[in-house]
């Protein structure tokens, strides 16, 4: 090699290679300020609005991940649940769906029952359903403002129901296909069945997620992600959306480059605390809602132990409570 090429070579300097990011985000809850001086509730949860955007379109992303089916990206879609009201001295409690044991024959029966009234005001037929989850499109309620039975469970419905946007009526209008399902329901086979079984009755149906594929505004951290790891619907949706490898558990093997939304994060912690400290990581990136705001955190593996002034002492690491709750 000629001198001039030789020394040019020797005074080169090779770019970094890449961090070595795992990205865990956790679930995040509303801001009580905010319930107290808002009019009406802010649309979504806080983890909610980060993955989906403002317009918070769940129905269609809930729809792509269960769904095997082609999802227009321009329909606006709208999501229907079975729920079951709690009736305390005052008020209706919603309560989630892991609280009420509903079965897939239930679940299908109970969409057969109502079906000829819920085709009928949406004025389409339903697209996809399952266990939790019916599907279909939004028809007259499209400006219907509504919310997320995750962020409406375990609360008073008042403050919840669907409202108005656009159109003066169109909340009324839902409001009377719900009082007639939940009659409907109310003499049917499956709550007279549950009864029985002492379980709670399935005596509402709530709407959600109203909006169309086009309207996700995912953010760029997720996108630039290798990976998407976690159970929820959301992300599988995500992942067909964005064209990025899914998977539910998490491994050894798919860390590098991974963002995660799990359901036990706390034991994830210990694994990824090991990948830091022997190198396959430099650095865990935990995304969290504090006051309902987008926190970002990044963590290495000198951040693991406890700062403390006495330097004699052994270092103590840090623990996952302290982490969550810093």
């Amino acid at each position: 090699m000629p001198p001039k090429i030789r020394g040019m070579t020797a005074n080169f300097t090779s770019p970094k290679a890449p961090l070595r990011r795992f990205t865990l985000m956790l679930s995040g809850e509303d801001a009580l300020d905010e319930l107290e001086s808002r009019d009406s509730p802010h649309k979504g949860l806080p983890h909610e609005r980060f993955l989906l955007g403002e317009l918070l379109p769940l129905a269609p992303i809930l729809l792509l991940g269960q769904a095997n089916q082609v999802v227009n990206p321009n329909e606006v879609i709208a999501c229907l649940q079975p729920i079951h009201l709690h009736a305390t001295r005052d008020h209706l409690i919603l309560m989630g769906q892991n609280q009420i044991d509903l079965t897939p024959e239930e679940s299908a029966e109970l969409l057969q029952a109502a079906l000829p009234f819920i085709e009928e005001d949406f004025q389409g037929s339903v697209l996809f359903y399952n266990q939790h989850y019916w599907f279909i499109p939004a028809g007259p309620f499209s400006s219907l403002a509504s919310y997320s039975v995750d962020q409406a469970h375990g609360r008073n419905i008042d403050w919840w129901m669907p409202r108005d946007t656009q159109e003066e009526g169109i909340a009324k209008r839902w409001r009377k296909l719900q009082n007639e399902i939940q009659m409907l329901w109310h003499i049917g086979p499956v709550n007279e069945e549950r009864g029985q079984r002492g379980m709670p009755s399935i005596n509402s149906i709530w709407i959600s997620g109203i909006g169309k594929l086009n309207d996700v505004q995912a953010p760029a951290l997720l996108k630039q992600s290798q990976r998407l790891i976690g159970s929820h619907p959301i992300l599988a949706g995500l992942s067909k959306l964005l064209s990025l490898p899914h998977e539910i558990h998490l491994d050894d093997k798919n860390l590098v480059g991974a963002f995660a939304w799990l359901d036990q994060p706390q034991a994830a912690w210990p694994q990824l605390s090991a990948a830091l400290h022997s190198k396959q990581l430099d650095e865990v990136v935990i995304i969290d809602f504090l006051l309902g705001k987008v926190r970002e955190r990044i963590f290495t593996a000198k951040d693991l132990n406890k700062k403390s002034w006495a330097f004699w002492k052994k270092a103590e690491p840090l623990t996952w409570k302290e982490i969550s709750q810093s």
